[in-house]
């Protein structure tokens, strides 16, 4: 019996007859390739002037408009540390729980490239401003994702860095330019260890950061402006393997662009592996036109950086106990008092003041306009329905800004607006459809309230139930095919019926009662 059990791993010939093995289901898991990713992200603090000049960072300036004489490299400047970047760094690192170090060091990373006129660039390699601290997300992708799941992420470390200037490549007259206004702009750089398994969990961290850092007003996170950028480490292994050769994705603006560029580079990767050839250790950049990774140069022949400490710059001090004995130094104490409410918080908040759905309370929260305005529009009126006023913002508002390509940042629209609007909607004096009219007429005059509007147009909604019957018994009468296709069990006509009630009411009559008005005569 015990024979006849084991199962070989190979298959066994007799003549010319193979017999197939068979995986137990563990033996099949374990083949299942596994994918590792950790990203790496740089964020531009929001600041007046650069990490060590006092040169503007004024995004959209003509080119090398924004350049110190430090900044180009003049030989005999000196840098002088921003101490507003260092203590953005502090707040972002105790949002993080991360272990804020007393003491840090500056390095130069020496490499050529002609948009570092120095040959290095200035960061904190041996002994970064803060170490350690977690993030925890939400992830959760309607399509891919069942429900909402919780994930974290380990932070490595979290240091203070100068950006480099940016090259431009002019292909038909075959020259490069280089522009230096983002030279020595500062940046926050977060190393998370490769905690995430595929790039919808990344894009979720990075819009839970995002969230973070435009809370913590540290950085505002519009990655079309370069003021976040995402770099992705990725490889592949089988279970219980060591781990596979990682390729890096550099320089990605975009969160589904993290998303996708991940998808795609397991996939490519996948593939290689799967016909039996090797992953090369390379650099990638994200070709979002082809949606499709692209080479950049080969990790094998990168250059030694040669991190050696910044002779310029004393070490950098933290005040960690508070107790104000040195007004040079950033008062770690201090700044932890000033720490705002963040993200998850304020989702609890939504969820327990005003029974919202995680998914209702997760929407507001994601956008900063929109939770003003939520925060607004119930601080008037404690008495409005939570669930209406979410309904209005989340559905109503967000289309009709999106239709007519409107930023929130620029509605004009007040809070009073939207709440004495979402009163009318509670008290049933109007319908969605006279909403949507209302957003425009309310755009073109930010003082008219909309219960004016209704009143002077007689959009009142009609709620009188025999006013109601009337109108849908025509509608029968006018139209009997509908109801013998009814009757014959196609009850989606009955939406053609709606659509002829809705037709000769001008869009005023109250369909809740309609339907019910309808049910009833059809039987």
């Amino acid at each position: 019996m015990r024979g006849l059990l084991n199962i070989s791993s190979r298959p066994i010939v007799y003549g010319k007859l193979r017999t197939r093995t068979f995986a137990t289901k563990s033996e099949k898991k374990s083949k299942k390739w596994k994918s590792v990713i950790g990203l790496e992200i740089h964020a531009q603090i929001s600041s007046s002037s650069k990490l060590f000049s006092g040169a503007s960072c004024n995004f959209g300036e003509p080119a090398n408009s924004c350049v110190s004489f430090f900044d180009c490299s003049t030989p005999g400047t000196l840098p002088v540390l921003n101490k507003k970047c260092v203590e953005a760094g502090v707040l972002t690192a105790l949002a993080l729980s991360s272990q804020l170090n007393e003491v840090s060091l500056f390095d130069r990373k020496h490499y050529f490239y002609a948009d570092s006129p120095s040959g290095y660039q200035i960061t904190q390699q041996r002994k970064p401003l803060a170490t350690g601290g977690e993030l925890k997300f939400s992830v959760f992708t309607p399509g891919i994702h069942k429900e909402p799941y919780l994930k974290s992420s380990r932070l490595k470390q979290l240091q203070l860095e100068q950006d480099s200037g940016k090259s431009l490549h002019d292909e038909p007259r075959g020259r490069s330019l280089v522009d230096l206004n983002r030279a020595g702009v500062p940046l926050i750089e977060f190393v998370f260890e490769p905690d995430l398994s595929d790039g919808e969990e990344a894009a979720a961290l990075v819009k839970e950061l995002t969230l973070i850092l435009q809370r913590l007003n540290t950085c505002s996170c519009k990655m079309e402006e370069g003021a976040l950028r995402v770099d992705a480490n990725i490889s592949l292994h089988r279970e219980k393997e060591p781990l596979g050769v990682r390729t890096e994705v550099k320089n990605i603006f975009s969160v589904r662009a993290v998303a996708a560029a991940i998808k795609y580079e397991i996939e490519r990767q996948k593939s290689l592996l799967e016909k039996g050839e090797k992953v090369v250790n390379e650099t990638l950049s994200w070709d979002s036109q082809r949606n499709r990774t692209v080479p950049m140069r080969d990790k094998e022949e990168k250059q030694d950086y040669r991190f050696m400490p910044e002779p310029n710059l004393p070490p950098l001090r933290l005040n960690l106990k508070g107790d104000g004995s040195n007004c040079d130094l950033v008062d770690v104490e201090y700044w932890k008092s000033r720490l705002p409410e963040l993200p998850e918080q304020l989702r609890f908040n939504l969820r327990m003041e005003f029974s919202l759905s995680s998914q209702s309370a997760a929407r507001i929260v994601n956008n900063s306009v929109i939770f003003g305005l939520f925060g607004d529009i119930m601080k008037e009126n404690p008495k409005r329905s939570p669930k209406i006023t979410c309904n209005i913002l989340l559905e109503e508002l967000l289309q009709y800004t999106n239709k007519y390509k409107i930023e929130l940042n620029n509605l004009l629209i007040s809070a009073r607006q939207i709440g004495d609007l979402i009163d009318l909607v509670e008290s049933n004096t109007i319908n969605l459809i006279t909403v949507k009219k209302l957003w425009g007429m309310m755009r073109d005059d930010c003082t008219l309230l909309p219960s004016k509007i209704v009143e002077e147009n007689k959009w009142g909604q009609i709620n009188d139930e025999d006013t109601l019957r009337r109108m849908c018994q025509s509608v029968l009468e006018d139209d009997p095919t509908l109801v013998t296709a009814y009757k014959k069990g196609k009850t989606k006509v009955i939406r053609a019926m709606l659509g002829q009630v809705s037709k000769r009411s001008e869009g005023l009559a109250n369909m809740g009662k309609v339907v019910k008005i309808l049910e009833d005569l059809l039987k």
